[in-house]
């Protein structure tokens, strides 16, 4: 069985100004914890809801990617094209 590392991007849903970004292998898992309070970086802006999620193959891949969306032109590119 393939595992994939899914880089996704979060919005808060009460004024989906909070963007956040990360990396999981199970996305469902990963939104009940943010949801749940478990993530003391978006705890105060919950709940969430995925906005975007890209699967990669390549662990280093997926964490590459997050980093790039993570800096100036990431958040740029990320406006434009998600």
């Amino acid at each position: 069985m393939s595992r994939f590392y899914y880089v996704y991007m979060q919005k808060d849903v009460a004024t989906e100004t909070h963007v956040y970004t990360g990396v999981t292998e199970d996305l469902q898992a990963r939104l009940a914890k943010h949801n749940a309070g478990e993530v003391p970086h978006t705890s105060k802006f919950k709940p969430w809801r995925i906005e975007t999620a890209i699967a990669f193959s390549s662990k280093e891949k997926a964490y590459a990617f997050e980093a790039y969306l993570k800096t100036h032109c990431g958040r740029t590119f990320a406006k434009r094209h998600f």
